[in-house]
């Protein structure tokens, strides 16, 4: 009578073994992260839909996977007609671009004798954009900073750039020498120059991540977006620039295909700066450089960057800066920033950021509170 009963115990595992095996093989995975775009703070519902090669039903099967940001996750799958489909919430999901570092499906009998590993293809990304606020005027416009009622749109947004050099011909001006070519080559070399579009605005936002403290950068990322979403409504040129690694610059001119572009960069910013932005400032020919107007959104401001700013505004070019006030992050008073009151000489609209302000208030001018000019 032990006979049936011991030879069921040595064929099932072999039994176990041979279902898996004949199973498990190559398949294709699809994840849908709900409908629309996502938005920091949102749960996210992320459906995996798995479609095996093989005919031969699937004992079990679970997906597991690591997510670049959020860690390892493992999500059963139930068979649904020809494919195998499982659910997860991502919760409260902050700013980001999540990639699928590896994906492994995991084949198993339900008797746990028996299991199979099939390393699956990755590609995709789950991007959550930052979480902007609509602003119907900004602080850089009010009060003496409005361009004595004159809007800058009606400037023409163009200018000569650099195109190649030449050598001299006689009769030429000399104002048109390229004396960095000349002292090069030994000959007199002029600029030859073409008209070529500039964007009136410039919004920068500063990713050193030295000034960073909890979710500092976050409140930033929004600031710089909120700015350039309000020019982006108004029909202005405007470009993205970010000193992040690799630097990123996004010119939007509306709300359509390259407002897209911008807020995916915005979703993707992290605080590694390549280069210090005021750099980035003085780059020549660089998106501040062709600008009729910057802002630039930190939470570093060193004696160089206030230098740089007050030296654009003398120069009658549009400035303003957003400081996120870093250390209200931390539970700490604001310190004395003595270049904020050096931007206040110069004229220049600041808009003071701290933890548990109002956005639209602050970057609206509308936010009770110190603000260097006035």
């Amino acid at each position: 009578m032990l006979y049936p009963a011991a030879t069921g115990l040595v064929l099932a595992p072999l039994a176990a073994r041979a279902w898996v095996r004949l199973a498990a093989g190559p398949m294709g995975l699809r994840r849908r992260a709900g409908r629309g775009s996502h938005v920091e703070g949102d749960d996210v519902w992320v459906t995996i839909e798995a479609s095996p090669s093989s005919r031969i039903p699937l004992p079990s099967l679970e997906i597991r996977e690591r997510v670049a940001r959020i860690g390892a996750r493992r999500t059963p799958l139930r068979r649904d007609g020809g494919f195998y489909r499982g659910t997860y919430v991502l919760e409260r999901v902050p700013r980001g671009r999540y990639t699928v570092a590896e994906a492994t499906a995991a084949v198993e009998d339900p008797f746990g004798l028996a299991r199979s590993e099939v390393e699956l293809a990755v590609g995709g990304a789950l991007v959550v954009y930052p979480r902007l606020v609509a602003l119907s005027g900004l602080f850089s416009e009010s009060g003496a900073h409005a361009q004595d009622g004159r809007r800058l749109l009606l400037r023409r947004p163009s200018g000569f750039d650099l195109h190649s050099v030449r050598e001299y011909v006689e009769g030429e001006s000399l104002r048109k020498v390229h004396w960095a070519s000349t002292a090069r080559r030994g000959r007199l070399m002029v600029k030859e120059l073409e008209d070529s579009p500039r964007d009136e605005i410039a919004v920068v936002l500063d990713a050193d991540g030295t000034g960073v403290v909890g979710e500092s950068f976050d409140v930033a990322v929004r600031a710089a977006g909120s700015i350039l979403h309000t020019h982006a409504a108004r029909g202005r040129r405007a470009v993205l620039a970010v000193n992040g690694s690799p630097p990123v610059n996004v010119s939007v001119a509306s709300l359509e295909g390259d407002w897209l572009a911008a807020l995916e960069a915005l979703a993707a910013a992290e605080p590694v700066a390549a280069i210090p932005v005021v750099e980035l400032l003085a780059r020549e020919g660089g998106p501040a450089a062709r600008s009729l107007e910057l802002v630039v959104v930190t939470a570093r401001l060193t004696g160089a960057l206030a230098r740089k700013l007050a030296q654009r505004a003398q120069a009658s070019h549009g400035v303003s800066l957003v400081w996120i006030d870093s250390a209200s992050f931390a539970g700490r008073p604001t310190p004395v920033e003595p270049e904020l009151l050096r931007l206040q000489a110069a004229g220049i609209p600041v808009a003071v950021v701290r933890r548990g302000d109002d956005l639209r208030a602050a970057l609206g001018g509308t936010q009770a509170g110190w603000r260097a000019h006035g």
